[in-house]
């Protein structure tokens, strides 16, 4: 890295938090951060030293300082600061959902290509080393065929997460529930390994909380590109919560990911790195990720991302999730909400 790029934050809630840590880890500066509540942005610059704090937006958009701005605002609240940034210059850093609905993200995907900025995702897991071992493996074909591939996310959330925020569980600005805001993460893994996704069937349901608007439960069908089929399942309403799966199987071979730790891996043909991948990977004890407490994620697949879109501007090439690819999570998660609805199948 040839100089160190400044960022600030758009929105300063619990992400922001993530943000700050990834920032610093991937060799950048946090140096502003904004958010509509002054109180919010004053404790995120209070944190990190050398932030200045804005309730401005427009002002904080002018402090020429910044080179790359993050998006941690709510889901459905990512399209207007995404496309003032890039209309002052800035890169664009956006969590996850890229938006709610295909016509944002294409709005915030059009905004960066005219405003000649860098666009990225945050889905931080493709950046795990175990996932992309077994992106690696898929690509080169010891999986053979692709037969069956799920993700599980069987996760857990209080009544008091919900209430906690007015926005929290709306179609409005969560733009849906389990699916759009926990288990998106691994949706985009499973089509980034598995392949695209063509088809769904499924069924949601509100069970375990009261006064939300969005689904705590669903589960889905699904068929890729490639002919194999599969399912995702997501819930919040699954106590006490338990780690994220993606399971990937062949008529070669079969690997299960849990949170970012490979818990089986098994192939007809045997390589030399088998081993040290088991010696790696297998029975480490991963952190409980996002299964029961939303604050205990870990930021280093955020700092990874962040580097990549630091490696993008330097090298003036695309960033490994850019806005097309952050899309791609999105339509299917709205093809099942869809699905679920008039209970058919559905194209994607």
């Amino acid at each position: 890295m040839s100089k160190i790029f400044n960022f600030g934050i758009i929105g300063c809630g619990m992400i922001a938090g993530f943000h700050a840590k990834a920032i610093n880890a991937a060799g950048g500066k946090l140096v502003a951060c904004f958010d509509t509540f002054p109180q919010s942005a004053q404790r995120l610059a209070g944190e990190n030293s050398g932030c200045k704090p804005y309730s401005d937006l427009k002002e904080f958009l002018a402090d020429k300082s910044i080179d790359i701005v993050t998006i941690g605002t709510p889901s459905g609240a990512h399209l207007d600061p995404a496309i003032a940034a890039s209309e002052a210059g800035k890169h664009v850093i956006v969590e996850k959902p890229l938006e709610i609905t295909l016509e944002r993200c294409d709005k915030i995907i059009s905004a960066c290509d005219k405003n000649k900025v860098k666009l990225a995702t945050v889905f931080h897991s493709r950046f795990h080393g175990a996932s992309q071992k077994i992106k690696s493996a898929i690509e080169n074909g010891r999986f053979g065929r692709l037969t069956l591939c799920d993700a599980i996310v069987k996760w857990y959330r209080t009544q008091k997460y919900y209430d906690s925020g007015k926005w929290r569980g709306t179609w409005e600005l969560d733009g849906g529930g389990a699916l759009m805001n926990q288990a998106i993460h691994t949706i985009d893994l499973l089509s980034w390994l598995a392949g695209k996704v063509v088809e769904v069937s499924a069924h949601t349901a509100l069970l375990g909380h009261e006064n939300i608007e969005v689904e705590d439960t669903a589960t889905a069908t699904i068929k890729f590109e490639n002919g194999a089929i599969g399912t995702i399942v997501g819930t919040t309403a699954a106590f006490p919560g338990y780690l994220k799966r993606i399971e990937i199987s062949g008529i070669k071979g079969t690997a299960i990911l849990e949170e970012e730790d490979i818990v089986k891996w098994d192939f007809d043909e045997s390589k030399p790195e088998d081993e040290k991948i088991k010696e790696e990977m297998l029975n480490r004890k991963s952190s409980g990720g996002g299964a029961s407490d939303p604050s205990a994620i870990d930021f280093s697949g955020h700092a990874k991302l962040f580097e990549n879109m630091i490696k993008a501007i330097e090298t003036d090439s695309t960033p490994l999730v850019d806005g097309h690819e952050g899309r791609k999570s999105v339509e299917i998660i709205l093809a099942i909400y869809k699905a679920a609805k008039t209970q058919k199948t559905e194209k994607v």
